[in-house]
């Protein structure tokens, strides 16, 4: 069955006559910067857009300082801030508390403090391991760093990259969200990932302008009998780049 084909000036006509409260807008913006973590862009927002912040944006800055440790690596110093600021999340939450104890294993063994990371594997990491196998896998393949050159290709290469400390800033940054009863995902992904869906969705009816780039967020008009093409990871790349 042919598909319906609904031309760029009628769909630009259908969306004008979508009426999108600007407050509601604001909000989503905001929601987004206070739980990323982008205090100085939420502040200069606020002002601009008149929008409140629903948080003090001073715990914004505790939770970046905290991220920023992570991500530099400075493991011992973030745990310290937890604690400082909350020390029940991290008595509460063993994962996430292991994930941390095995970063600084993993910090251990790139700064080539081999025997260290040793002692402290056996003395911190191995017991907790002994209590619960998932943390005895992550253990196992973390010390298998020491069997790989560090500079060269390996099967837990990845563990070395930036994408796993900001993993695990991520994760605790979730925490202390939680800890603060606020939200830990933004709704900004969500609705962009439910745009795509709906895209697909529409995809198997009709043939019409539709965004290709989420960071461009262009209407794109596909040639008759055109695949639709892009990928999810377009949205979730223009949400991390916001």
């Amino acid at each position: 069955m042919a598909k319906k084909v609904i031309s760029k000036d009628e769909w630009n006509a259908r969306l004008a006559e979508v009426q999108v409260d600007r407050d509601d807008l604001n909000k989503l913006i905001m929601n987004y910067l206070i739980i990323e973590g982008y205090k100085d862009a939420a502040e200069k927002f606020s002002q601009e857009s008149g929008a409140k912040p629903p948080v003090n944006l001073e715990s914004i800055q505790n939770r970046m300082v905290v991220r920023t440790a992570i991500q530099r690596g400075h493991i011992e110093e973030a745990i310290e801030r937890v604690n400082d600021l909350n020390p029940e999340i991290l008595d509460t939450n063993p994962k996430l508390f292991f994930h941390l104890q095995q970063q600084r294993l993993i910090e251990y063994i790139r700064e080539g403090r081999v025997m260290e990371a040793l002692e402290f594997a056996q003395e911190e990491l191995a017991p907790r391991g002994e209590e619960n196998p998932e943390f005895l896998s992550e253990l196992e393949r973390t010390m298998s760093l020491l069997a790989f050159d560090l500079n060269g290709p390996s099967p837990v290469s990845d563990l070395l990259t930036p994408a796993q400390r900001q993993k695990l800033a991520s994760e605790l940054n979730s925490a202390l969200l939680l800890s603060q009863s606020q939200e830990k995902d933004p709704k900004l992904p969500a609705l962009l990932k439910m745009c795509w869906w709906a895209q697909q969705q529409l995809d198997e009816r009709c043939t019409y302008p539709k965004i290709k780039d989420f960071t461009k967020a262009e209407l794109v008009m596909e040639p008759m009998g055109a695949v639709g093409g892009g990928s999810q990871g377009s949205s979730s790349s223009a949400v991390a780049g916001a």
